[in-house]
This record gives C-alpha cells, sequence and structure tokens, in this order.
C-alpha cells in the first residue's frame, strides 16, 4: 500500500497554495559517514496547477526512492480550493500573484521561506512549470539546483503550436463564457461532478487522486485562475531563453513527446539542434502530454534512471 503524502494549505505571498508532502526536510536519513542527504525533489506542476493529479507519481518517485529523499509538490497560487474558514487571498494583494510571472515568483517565494538555502533541489517541471524552472533558475542563480528535470516543456511558440492555435481565441477572448457555464456546475452535487470527471475522463484507469483534483475545476475562482494564467502564457511564451539554457545546461533534462500537440516534434529536433551537447531526449513509449492521467509509474521509473549517477555523488 502507497505512502500517503501529508497535505498541507498555506499562504504564500499571499495567495491559499496547496501542498503534499512525502518525507520531511526536518528527518533527513543519514548514511554511514552520518553527513545529511539533503535533497529535496520539487514538482512544479503544468496547468491547471493542481497537486493531487500527482500524487500517484509522487508516491511512486518515493518508493522508488526507498523513501530517502523527501518528495514535495507545491500548487499554482489561487488553483486549488482552500479548505473551509481560508479565502483564496489574504488581505495584501501582491500585484497579479495569479498571472504568469506572479506565480514563479509564488515558488521563488515559498522556496525562500520553507527550504534551507544549502539543500540541493531536484525540480521537476511538467509543461508550463518547465518554463517557470528556468525562470527560477534564471532569477535565483544561487538555487542548490542539482537537476531540473523539463517534461513536456511548453518554453516557446506556445500560440503557434497545434493546440495552442485551438486554444489561444479560447483562453483570450472566450473565458468568460466558460465561467458561466462553470458558475452554474458547481451548484451539482459532489458526487454528480465526480461522475461528471469520470465521463469525461472514460477509458483511462482514474485513480481517485485524479477525480479529487479535476473537483477543483468546478470552482469558477480555481477555473478563472488557470485560464488567466492560460492566456498569460499564450501571449509570453514566445521566444526560448536560449541564454538561460546554455548557462545550465549541464543541469537539464529535456522529454519532449512524440505526439505533443502543445510541443510538437519539431520542437525537440530544434532544440536538439541548439545544443547537441544537453541531455534532450524524445518519449519512444508513446506517453501523453498529460502523463499524470496513465503514465505515472513509467514517468517516475525513468527519472530515478537519469538521476541515478547524481544521486550516487552525494
Amino acid at each position: 500500500m502507497e505512502e500517503e503524502p501529508q497535505e498541507e494549505f498555506l499562504y504564500c505571498n499571499g495567495a491559499a497554495t496547496q501542498l503534499l508532502k512525502l518525507g520531511s526536510l526536518d528527518c533527513w536519513l543519514k548514511d554511514e559517514t552520518n553527513t545529511s542527504s539533503n535533497v529535496l525533489f520539487l514538482i512544479i506542476p503544468g496547468n491547471p496547477g493542481i497537486v493531487y493529479y500527482y500524487k500517484l507519481f509522487m508516491q511512486v518517485l518515493h518508493r522508488t526512492l526507498i523513501r530517502k529523499y523527501p518528495v514535495w509538490a507545491i500548487s499554482h497560487a489561487g488553483h486549488c480550493i482552500p479548505p473551509e474558514g481560508m479565502e483564496m487571498m489574504e488581505d495584501i494583494n501582491p500585484e497579479d500573484i495569479f498571472g504568469l510571472n506572479g506565480q514563479i515568483e509564488h515558488k521563488l517565494a515559498f522556496l525562500r521561506k520553507n527550504v534551507p538555502k544549502d539543500t540541493k533541489i531536484v525540480l521537476i517541471g511538467h509543461s508550463i512549470g518547465c518554463h517557470m524552472i528556468l525562470e527560477m533558475m534564471k532569477q535565483e542563480p544561487g538555487l542548490q539546483v542539482l537537476k531540473a528535470i523539463l517534461l513536456f516543456p511548453t518554453i516557446e511558440r506556445m500560440a503557434e503550436s497545434p493546440q495552442g492555435k485551438l486554444m489561444t481565441p479560447v483562453l483570450c477572448n472566450l473565458r468568460y463564457l466558460i465561467y458561466m457555464t462553470i458558475y452554474f456546475l458547481s451548484f451539482l452535487p459532489e458526487s454528480v461532478k465526480a461522475s461528471l470527471v469520470r465521463w469525461a475522463l472514460q477509458g483511462l484507469q482514474l485513480d481517485e487522486a485524479t477525480v479529487t483534483a479535476s473537483l477543483n475545476l468546478f470552482s469558477v475562482s480555481c477555473a478563472a485562475n488557470a485560464m488567466y494564467m492560460g492566456s498569460q502564457e499564450m501571449m509570453q511564451v514566445v521566444q526560448r531563453d536560449d541564454s538561460t539554457i546554455k548557462l545550465f545546461l549541464h543541469k537539464l533534462i529535456f522529454y519532449y513527446g512524440s505526439n505533443d500537440h502543445w510541443c510538437p516534434v519539431s520542437y525537440y529536433e530544434d532544440m536538439k539542434r541548439s545544443f547537441p551537447e544537453g541531455t534532450i531526449l524524445l518519449c519512444q513509449k508513446g506517453i501523453r502530454h498529460a502523463f499524470v492521467l496513465d503514465a505515472n509509474v513509467e514517468m517516475a521509473q525513468m527519472i530515478i534512471e537519469w538521476l541515478r549517477t547524481d544521486l550516487a555523488k552525494l
């Protein structure tokens, strides 16, 4: 039976934030030399940034690491329904906290407050989380990043991608109509909402964490924050940040999908030409962009294999 993660809600930069934590920074396991193996695995999600989508992925990672290192996942600001009695925002109201740049600062603020500076970090980004990680490393070069794993990286030309061409008009011009639909759906009983999720994702072997995560999307606030961030992604994630990639290339592992409508194979090929010495991989397993729906085990096992040499040196 898998270990259940600890769930926490806190205010980070004034916004309600959900954490899932397997393992603690306070309880490092000692090795035979009696020194601490202070490494934190931190997952930066895609959009929507709902951590429960990553629960099984986290559990497989933690188990495969024989629980030696803590594995945490942090939600995007305002993407998860806070518990009763907790507002979506504190009294303070940082400028554009729910926008793309605000979300990047949100993650940096979390690290500054909750993770000791000498902690080595393995950053695992998914989709837009990869863009956030590159920006975090650029803005805080002092972060002790052991490795950054960038899964299905939406780090360039998002609006030009096949999915971007479809979603840009929706996210930038039509999202207010969707808010109205969500508003009416939000009054449905939780059991009916769960049934709708299972119907929408039929054909997949859904775990309950995926259903739980999806229920957040029946909240107008959460859906609006996710779609607002998505509209900014279409407008702002245009030019690939080659200078930052070059600076940290030795710490980066890119993993592109072979049938990914957000970052097509041509983007992978461009990356390979630009950085032939980099670790830039193309999926050979047919894993979808939303790998958390059905490929958590495969993805976690690959990551452990990629990190085996780095972790052995600690």
